[in-house]
């Protein structure tokens, strides 16, 4: 039970290192959480600061996911009889909530995609990319990156259920509450979105800018 804890822990305050917030302030003097949704993550660095912002957010948070797992794989090859399966679950879906509610940032954060899509590859490389595949072409049809994010957490858990090989720790079961879990996770971290998506009053983002 310890070996879990500390993995949760350790996952969750890797997660809180928000660097929408620190780059923004670096690079253009503000607090990114007080420009444009108000959001801490990559869409709204690209609308207030600018891509070279955006792109260096977007990898950090890809990042934080990737190395969350990789810290969990690492104990269950150190730690003898866990359940490496669940280590690895139990990190991804706390380096997301510490994303989401960094304890460095006063619990304002993102909303976890970035860092989901590094947790996806980093489980599974083929569903990551599908997942990415699938996000990309929504948002290029749309131009609403909240429906790419959202479309790509529901379908994640439908994956799962198809999808058996390719995953990095085969140990154990419960993958597909897992994804279900974190497809939920994503989706209420975007519930205004969804609302305004609904509304028809969703913002959209330019790519000629």
């Amino acid at each position: 039970m310890t070996t879990y804890i500390i993995v949760a822990i350790i996952a969750y305050l890797i997660g809180s290192v928000n660097f929408s917030v620190i780059i923004s302030k670096k690079m253009a003097g503000f607090d990114v959480r007080e420009k444009g949704s108000g959001n801490a993550g990559t869409t709204n660095m690209l609308r207030s600061v600018g891509k070279k912002a955006a792109v260096i957010t977007l990898v950090c948070d890809i990042l934080k996911g990737v190395v969350a797992i990789l810290v969990a794989i690492l104990a269950g090859v150190i730690i003898k009889n866990v359940n490496k399966s669940l280590l690895v679950q139990i990190a991804a879906l706390a380096v997301v909530i510490g994303h989401t509610f960094p304890i460095f940032f006063q619990f304002k954060g993102g909303k976890g995609v970035a860092t989901s899509l590094g947790v996806l590859l980093m489980i599974n490389w083929q569903i990551g990319l599908i997942c990415l595949v699938f996000a990309v072409a929504i948002i290029a049809l749309t131009r609403m990156v909240s429906l790419g994010s959202v479309g790509a957490a529901i379908l994640y858990p439908v994956l799962v259920l198809f999808i058996h090989t390719n995953y990095t720790v085969t140990e154990g079961t419960g993958y597909f509450i897992f994804s279900v879990l974190l497809a939920l996770l994503v989706a209420f971290n975007h519930k205004q979105n969804i609302k305004r998506i609904l509304e028809g009053k969703e913002n959209k983002i330019s790519f000629k800018k």
